[in-house]
């Protein structure tokens, strides 16, 4: 079965819809493109921090950022995600200002747990206004291809941008950390002119007079209990937890050293680094591309192992196969982030705190991350790159499908359009209430019920 196939034409959004969309690339992209990226290692060393200074501040950045995503989800739930991505993007223009003011350990480490704050203020608060301002526009079908693009412009602009870096830093070594500021300041202006939700969504939340008791603790506890009432959205997110560990543990902890461990020169990484992100954006921008012939949950799973197993295959082949090996991982991850992220929205109920929720997900993203982050140190240090990828690969390959199976058992029975198909009266050829629903022809995700 081929991954790529012609689609007909789909109606264009409605021009509210198509302004919040704009916002929105113009947020995600400016709000992303930190320029210091590159070369924050280099930029620490030359200010005097030892190795382990800079790696115990990167160690304390994971840990914030995982404690900083439930308050910061249920304030976005409480005084609308809008206002959340304001403050959100104030935070960050501060924190890569702070490097410039003081480029101690102790502005660096204060530059770092802004950051954790900054980006956790907008990481579930982003999609979870996206989603609900095209509902509120009845254009929610167009979810998918906006989020895939606003990721695709962002890895775009990376790719243009990176390369200017040297060249800049020769005219005044804290250029990345301004330019980064200048880009957050921007992303500010994007979130100020975010118009205000017409009607319910994360926007408005806060109006609700039904959720005026209780603060962030109330927040937490209803987004607990969907988790506990909704077991195809809590499987949901174990599922999507092997492509967040796969392609951050690939792109940042074992590029370099598969690159090394092939013969590819430190000076060839930025380029290959490059390609990857290409690849990546292609794919980003044309989820739409997907088969409908599976179901969007099936795609998640059946890419993951895809994920694992390319992984795998970098033990083997020349420093060329290398390469092909991680942009083929870098284009799948592209693929498969805006349907996983498709399907967690449509599985969250409508009352629920989105924006709580999402936060929770990212919490067990990253700390699975962590813990795998921490395996793949041991095999490095031991030196068993080979073996650490093949036990990726196969634990992946039991896990996913394990889970999928659960997923299909589950079925979509908690949610609205599950509920209908168990209780309707079963028709001749009329799928199983437990049956996954395909993906529909002009967006390549499973439709909202």
């Amino acid at each position: 079965m081929s991954l790529l196939r012609s689609s007909p034409p789909v109606p264009a959004p409605p021009p509210a819809a198509r302004h919040v969309i704009r916002l929105n690339n113009g947020f995600q992209l400016l709000f992303n493109l930190l320029w210091w990226m590159p070369v924050f290692y280099a930029y620490q060393r030359d200010a005097g921090l030892s190795d382990g200074q800079i790696f115990g501040i990167q160690s304390i950045y994971y840990i914030a950022f995982c404690l900083f995503e439930i308050p910061t989800g249920a304030i976005a739930d409480r005084i609308g995600a809008r206002n959340c991505l304001r403050a959100g993007a104030v935070v960050m223009t501060a924190a890569n200002l702070a490097p410039v003011l003081a480029p101690t350990y102790t502005g660096f480490l204060a530059h770092f747990l802004a950051i954790a704050a900054g980006r956790s203020l907008a990481s579930g608060a982003a999609s979870a206004y996206l989603y609900d301002g095209l509902r509120a526009e009845r254009a929610e079908a167009h979810y998918l291809k906006a989020e895939g693009t606003a990721r695709a412009l962002g890895l775009a602009a990376k790719v243009v941008c990176w390369p200017l870096v040297g060249p800049l830093m020769t005219l005044a070594p804290q250029t990345p950390y301004v330019l980064s500021a200048a880009c957050a300041a921007g992303s500010l202006g994007c979130a100020l002119a975010l118009p205000r939700l017409a009607t319910g969504g994360t926007d408005t939340r806060r109006r609700d007079p039904a959720r005026r008791g209780g603060g962030v603790l109330h927040d937490t506890g209803a987004a607990l209990r969907a988790l506990w009432s909704s077991p195809w959205l809590a499987l949901l997110m174990v599922q999507g937890v092997a492509v967040f560990t796969l392609s951050r543990i690939c792109q940042v902890n074992l590029f370099q050293p598969v690159l090394l461990e092939h013969g590819i020169k430190e000076s060839a990484h930025g380029s290959v680094l490059a390609a990857m992100t290409v690849a990546e954006a292609v794919a980003s921008a044309r989820p739409q591309w997907l088969s409908r012939r599976l179901p969007p949950a099936g795609w998640v799973s059946l890419l993951s192992v895809a994920l694992a197993a390319v992984l795998a295959g970098t033990v083997v082949g020349g420093p060329w196969t290398v390469v092909a090996l991680l942009c083929a991982f870098a284009a799948i991850t592209g693929f498969v982030y805006p349907v996983q992220r498709k399907l967690i929205n449509d599985a969250i109920p409508v009352h629920a705190p989105r924006a709580t929720l999402l936060s929770v997900e990212s919490i067990v993203d990253r700390g699975v991350c962590a813990a795998a982050a921490v395996a793949a140190g041991a095999c490095l240090a031991a030196g068993r790159l080979d073996a650490l990828l093949w036990y990726s690969a196969a634990i992946t390959g039991v896990v996913m499908p394990a889970l999928h199976l659960a997923l299909r058992r589950t079925g979509r029975r908690d949610t609205p359009a599950g509920k209908a198909r168990a209780t309707a009266a079963p028709r001749a050829g009329a799928p199983a209430p437990d049956e996954p629903v395909s993906l529909p022809v002009d967006e390549g995700a499973a439709p909202r019920a």
